[in-house]
């Protein structure tokens, strides 16, 4: 099979010809570890489970985990929802072998081996752990949890549009949510002004913990796998349109301003560019949206940042849905 490299730094992505669309790709991620690695899959490898293995006779469950242990410079292999994460040995630096290494496991991922078989009880697995933050919208709490839920951000506003996320149709049973947000490893719910958190945070955190122990789907992978790679091609060709601001509009926010957001509980979403009145206009979802403070972080916040970064192109920012 035929594949190029992209190089960043810290950071690998290993692309494949777009026949193959619905292999499995692998990026390289480093950790705050400097002696473990990450190889995160474009797919889900386990059933929403997380597995720890310190040596060949712990794996074997995981003929994944097998192989890897017959390199001499492994010394853990831990599988998640949808990566591997590899711990080293010191003999060797990461530098010298994570090319290969990732081509190793790209390899028996798309060999239509299984990453790890079904378990027995004794299977050694990492507990599932949920704990609510409270965010800078008043009406919205985020759950954060040490299990990958999703591969993209998903928003419901209504039990309708759920019909392909089974946590998110379960949580609509509550008469109090009105709206769920998704993302990596966190749900973000809106509840209506008749309940107070400190009467439902607990009910709800020990729903979602007990939900995903139990092994149960977040969304339905195969339904939601077939759309990504729809929307992906979508949006591929979206940033193919986009002007050279716009683009690097879209970098910054990626960059800057995702990440803190998604600290609260929210995300943020390009919609436009207008060069003429030189505005931005985007879409806030989860917490961000109907915060209270989020025109004062669009303005003092983004707003500023865009002015700066992009010397006089941008001149104000503002949310499409408020």
């Amino acid at each position: 099979m035929v594949f190029t490299r992209k190089y960043r730094s810290y950071r690998f992505e290993w692309y494949f010809c777009k026949k193959h669309a619905m292999d499995f790709q692998i990026e390289i991620k480093p950790t705050t570890h400097p002696d473990i690695l990450k190889f995160e899959a474009n797919r889900f490898l386990t059933d929403h489970e997380s597995y720890e293995f310190a040596n060949i006779d712990e794996a074997g469950n995981s003929p994944l985990a097998q192989q890897l242990f017959y390199l001499p410079f492994v010394k853990t292999v831990f599988i998640a929802q949808n990566f591997v994460a590899i711990e080293k040995y010191d003999l060797v630096d990461w530098v010298d072998i994570q090319e290969d290494t990732a081509q190793q496991i790209y390899e028996y991922l798309n060999s239509g081996k299984p990453a790890v078989n079904n378990a027995p009880e004794t299977q050694k697995k990492i507990p599932v752990s949920v704990y609510a933050e409270s965010t800078p919208n008043p009406a919205v709490m985020k759950f954060a949890t040490n299990q990958k839920l999703v591969l993209k951000t998903l928003e419901f506003k209504n039990i309708d549009e759920a019909k392909n996320a089974p946590l998110a149709r379960e949580l609509f049973n509550f008469p109090f949510v009105r709206e769920v947000f998704l993302d990596e490893n966190f749900v973000s719910i809106t509840k209506y002004e008749i309940a107070d958190w400190n009467e439902v945070t607990f009910e709800l955190r020990e729903f979602i913990r007990e939900y995903l122990t139990a092994g149960k789907p977040v969304v339905d992978d195969e339904t939601f796998s077939k759309e990504k790679n729809s929307a992906e091609i979508k949006d591929e060709k979206v940033h193919q349109n986009l002007d050279e601001t716009s683009r690097e509009i879209v970098s910054l926010l990626d960059e800057y301003v995702k990440p803190a957001v998604a600290g609260d509980g929210g995300n943020i979403v390009f919609d436009s560019y207008n060069p003429e009145s030189k505005s931005v206009k985007v879409i806030l979802q989860g917490a961000c949206s109907g915060c209270p403070s989020s025109t004062m972080t669009l303005k003092n916040g983004i707003e500023t940042m865009l002015r700066e970064m992009l010397d006089g192109k941008v001149e104000s920012v503002e949310a499409v849905n408020g």
